[in-house]
């Protein structure tokens, strides 16, 4: 299983640390968010990631080729080595839904690819994860019971996605109009999922459907939970509950304590 981290984000929570830096970088424990997310998947089994770059893209590949432990090539992957490919979004940040399409030639064919966001720590076991997706998904969501004021909305029996909530604005969807909110499941989403490779080429339907702006060369913006409504609508998605998950999201200034204290805990 290949992964992709999602590094390209502004982390304009962060400032200001990130007036000179991208969120992939900010340290936590003397080292960036970025190393700690690629270490885990290395250490999950996983050695091939795709990394999106934009905000002081520059940065983000100064830091890779610094490190002794990732390579940029294939030729050069062995044994001990994490090979990262760049998936360039200079030209116009596309959000996670277009990050995934704009990606699409590092991602078919590898059966299944991991996605993290580069500011998320947790204790998810990730070869638990993988183990637990049903053949017939197309995603696969990692969520749990944590309190938040937005939710996503599976079926309670089958934990197939049907819609979202956010319980601060009262608005919600659903994927059919049968679906009656109140009685789904509401889970937290962790910003870690598992895709079917063959999603990119479902996100090119999508893209079609919605008439969104296409750039050949720079790409299309859009959100991947959007796109997973849309899919979720015609396609099985699924939820996996990860209980006793520990989850930081490190995308404010005052979450960077915690997640020190989480480091060192989980070192």
């Amino acid at each position: 299983m290949k992964a992709m981290i999602f590094a390209a984000g502004l982390g304009t929570r962060l400032k200001p640390l990130t007036d000179t830096l991208p969120k992939a970088l900010v340290p936590v424990c003397e080292r960036p968010l970025i190393e700690h997310v690629a270490r885990k998947l290395f250490a999950s089994g996983i050695n091939e990631a795709v990394v999106n770059i934009h905000y002081f893209a520059d940065k983000v590949e100064e830091w890779v080729n610094s490190q002794d432990w990732i390579v940029t090539s294939r030729d050069e992957l062995s044994e001990g080595k994490m090979l990262f490919e760049i998936s360039d979004e200079r030209e116009l940040l596309l959000e996670t839904g277009g990050a995934v399409l704009h990606a699409r030639r590092y991602l078919e064919g590898c059966g299944r690819f991991l996605i993290h966001n580069v500011d998320i720590l947790s204790n998810c076991d990730v070869r638990w994860f993988e183990s637990q997706v049903k053949d017939d998904a197309l995603a696969t969501l990692l969520v749990s019971e944590r309190d938040t004021t937005r939710f996503l909305l599976f079926n309670p029996g089958t934990l197939r996605l049907v819609g979202w909530m956010n319980t601060d604005s009262g608005d919600y969807h659903v994927t059919s109009p049968e679906i009656d909110s109140k009685e789904c499941r509401a889970l937290a989403f962790s910003g870690i999922h598992i895709l079917s490779d063959k999603v990119p080429a479902l996100m090119q339907e999508y893209v079609r459907e919605k008439s969104l702006p296409v750039d050949e060369v720079k790409g299309t913006r859009f959100p991947i939970m959007s796109f997973y409504m849309w899919l979720a609508a015609k396609y099985p998605v699924y939820g996996v509950v990860a209980s006793n998950l520990e989850f930081i999201d490190v995308g404010k200034l005052d979450a960077l304590k915690p997640a020190e204290e989480f480091i060192r805990k989980n070192s």
